[in-house]
């Protein structure tokens, strides 16, 4: 039965991007092979009215996913995350998808939080509010704590919502295959993974246990920022379908007028803004990566606050380097660094020529370089360098686009606030300072130590590890090995080069 319950969604889907006019736009900007585009047209027009309408005031494709629901809405914020795939232009559009949606009444909240946290409401909440956001997985409920009077925030997630992702879910796989088949040359693009991907995001979206995990780690990276806050999560009021934080109240970085009404520095906001999320990046690791206006706030004090820890985004320690050394080059327009890097990272194929390549990539900075501050965009940067990396056959980095897209967003909050701002010139501080700590002399002795630490640890076994090895070989050599060495020997050895590093370690 699923196999003409697909085809059905199929259907409806098409008929909506249709409808929407969506459709045309969808295909000119993925420009989509012929063979795939008449199968669009054959199964979206002729069935126009069985789509849906949605705000005649969005983009076509907005209005589509918009009016298509749920799950529709955040497979296109996914997809905002891969310009790689849909290209720059099409994921610029996408990242203005808002997931407000109709309110589910309070009462089915209420229920839902009793079932998950296993007692009555009232045991936990002296009050309950009505919603006060609805998103398309879950809305937002102001309560009070009874045990200690404190005001919180309380997510619940949609009645059903799991089984409606399931199914429209399972209509995503359906479509990414009958694509493949179609269209072979889109197998580059990996639309089943692609949906795949989506599947993981939201499955993880759907246990507020994981956005909770992911709350606490991100207030206990940035307690210390004296700018930047995160709220505290209440862990007896949180659970698989509800999660609670702290109440953070406002002005919201999307309401520019209030804002100005507040006195505040705007050209100032903007640039702590973009520092703040490149300092969580390259300093953490681990940043907020869906940092639109709607999930960003101004609190009274004058301290910029984040909500919804949904889609975070994290970078281990080797490749924020590759990525600082990256930026930095581009920021002294040193082309021919920042191609080294990428091959040093492997990044692009070795048997490229990397002269080749640092010219495709000044053809790249000095268009936005020789611009006035109004004109120098991340965006335009990173849609060049989309293209010149696919030329020379650079590999998919998830991390680093997932990153990359983040900055485009950032960039666009802050040009809210303050469309003049140089978004390089506003860069190079963090970025120089990461490069500093990280890279000069000081970072390489703190390698070293490190090294010798972990040496240290398992320098004992070395010699186990290495006889082991060779008598899995079952080469001549270890038998002899095996016969003439006296064991006390490795255990002395090891215990000798384990106290020689702890020592290394300790001066350096």
């Amino acid at each position: 039965m699923r196999g003409p319950q697909n085809l059905w969604r199929l259907i409806r889907t098409g008929a909506t991007f249709e409808r929407t006019g969506a459709m045309a736009h969808a295909l000119e900007v993925l420009d989509a092979p012929p063979m795939l585009r008449v199968a669009a047209r054959i199964l979206g027009w002729p069935f126009q009215w069985l789509g849906y309408e949605g705000n005649t005031g969005q983009p076509p494709i907005v209005r589509a996913l918009n009016a298509l629901g749920p799950a529709y809405i955040k497979f296109g914020q996914i997809l905002s995350t891969r310009p790689d795939i849909v290209g720059p232009e099409l994921a610029l559009e996408l990242t203005v998808l808002q997931d407000r949606l109709p309110e589910f009444p309070t009462e089915e909240a209420r229920l839902a939080v009793e079932v998950e946290l296993g007692c009555p409401l009232d045991e936990v909440f002296a009050d309950f509010g009505p919603p006060v956001a609805a998103a398309s997985l879950a809305q937002v409920h102001r309560a009070t704590l009874r045990e200690t009077g404190q005001t919180v925030a309380v997510k619940v997630l949609r009645p059903g919502i799991e089984r409606a992702f399931l199914r429209d879910v399972n209509a995503f796989y359906f479509v990414a295959r009958l694509i493949e088949r179609l269209a072979p040359s889109t197998r580059r693009l990996k639309p089943t993974a692609v949906v795949a991907h989506f599947e993981s995001v939201v499955r993880g979206e759907l246990d507020l246990r994981m956005e909770a995990a992911a709350a606490a780690e991100f207030r206990a990276n940035t307690e210390q920022d004296a700018d930047f806050r995160v709220p505290a999560v209440i862990w007896q009021g949180s659970g698989r379908r509800v999660l609670t934080l702290e109440w953070v109240s406002g002005t919201n970085l999307g309401d520019v007028a209030a804002l100005r009404e507040r006195g505040v520095n705007l050209e100032r906001l903007g640039e702590r803004l973009i520092q703040t999320f490149l300092t969580h990046a390259l300093r953490d690791g681990y940043f907020h990566a869906d940092m639109h206006q709607g999930n960003l706030k101004l609190g009274p004090d004058g301290v910029i606050v984040a909500l919804d820890f949904g889609i975070m985004g994290r970078i281990d320690g080797y490749t924020r380097r590759v990525y600082a050394e990256i930026l930095y080059g581009f920021l002294r327009r040193d082309y021919a660094r920042v191609a080294e890097v990428h091959f040093e990272a492997g990044y692009v194929p070795q048997d490229r020529d990397p002269d080749v390549f640092a010219q495709a990539l000044r053809s790249v900075g000095e268009p936005i370089f020789g611009q006035d501050a109004t004109r120098i965009s991340m965006a335009r940067l990173l849609a060049y360098l989309f293209e010149v990396t696919e030329r020379f056959g650079m590999e998919t980095r998830t991390e680093l686009i997932l990153l990359q897209r983040t900055m485009v967003v950032v960039e666009g909050v802050a040009r809210s606030l303050y469309p003049h701002i140089n978004m390089w010139e506003v860069s190079r501080p963090v970025v120089e300072s990461y490069i500093r700590d990280n890279l000069g002399p000081q970072a390489i002795l703190r390698d070293l130590a490190q090294t010798a630490v972990v040496l240290s640890r398992y320098g004992p076994l070395l010699p186990v590890m290495a006889r082991r090895s060779l008598i899995e070989r079952n080469e001549p050599r270890t038998i002899l090995l095996r016969r003439r060495t006296p064991g006390w020997v490795y255990g002395l050895g090891g215990a000798i080069v384990g106290a020689g590093l702890v020592i290394l370690g300790t001066l350096l």
